[in-house]
């Protein structure tokens, strides 16, 4: 069984992750392909989606303006694990505010059931790394790159709290969907990255 993983392409570190998801994918020893993907039809074809990190708004928009996100909704309603990074994160929730603007109306996913706060841990020059852990997921240690990074203030049920930082909530899940605040992609360490792939295994069987 071959897997299809793509990066949504519209704006973001979508060669990072792509670079990131091989790698995972030969270390555990699947075979797979890995796409960056903007259109539904490209969409329609994954057995996983990441939605890099960048800027959660563009991203929204443009991926309004030719459907992929209907597309993504509807396929991920029906059991494709999607990856949230950073602002894919942003995407994947149901109330998205900014730290400093308040209210938000940038178009979301409504998936994840969490409300978050955008620029948490303050902007660009803000940027800082720190080791994290998410021990329910058999990754004790990590090296979070945090950048412009949001956080959850809130989860409705059913959703997992992986990680916490300064006591704000950095990775959740549920189900076939994970969302984190930092930048694993941008790492050499591809835990996550190969966790994801194992969801997205599972998925198929």
């Amino acid at each position: 069984m071959s897997l299809t993983v793509g990066v949504l392409a519209i704006q973001g570190d979508v060669h990072e992750n792509i670079t990131s998801t091989e790698t995972a994918l030969k270390e555990l020893g699947i075979e797979g392909t890995v796409v960056g993907v903007k259109t539904t039809k490209e969409i329609s074809k994954l057995d996983g989606l990441i939605i890099p990190g960048g800027e959660s708004t563009t991203i929204g928009q443009l991926s309004l303006v030719n459907s992929s996100l209907k597309m993504i909704k509807e396929k991920t309603e029906h059991g494709m694990p999607v990856f949230g990074i950073c602002a894919g994160m942003i995407m994947l929730s149901k109330t998205a505010n900014d730290r400093v603007v308040g209210k938000t109306d940038q178009p979301l996913l409504d998936l994840l059931d969490i409300k978050l706060e955008r620029n948490s841990f303050g902007r660009q020059k803000e940027s800082f790394e720190a080791n994290i852990s998410m021990s329910a997921i058999d990754i004790p240690k990590f090296n979070g790159v945090f950048i412009r990074a949001p956080s959850v203030s809130d989860v409705g049920s059913g959703v997992e709290v992986l990680a916490t930082f300064n006591e704000k909530i950095i990775a959740v899940k549920k189900g076939n969907l994970l969302g984190v605040s930092f930048h694993p992609e941008l790492t050499k360490d591809v835990s996550l990255h190969k966790y994801f792939i194992k969801l997205i295994k599972n998925s198929k069987n």
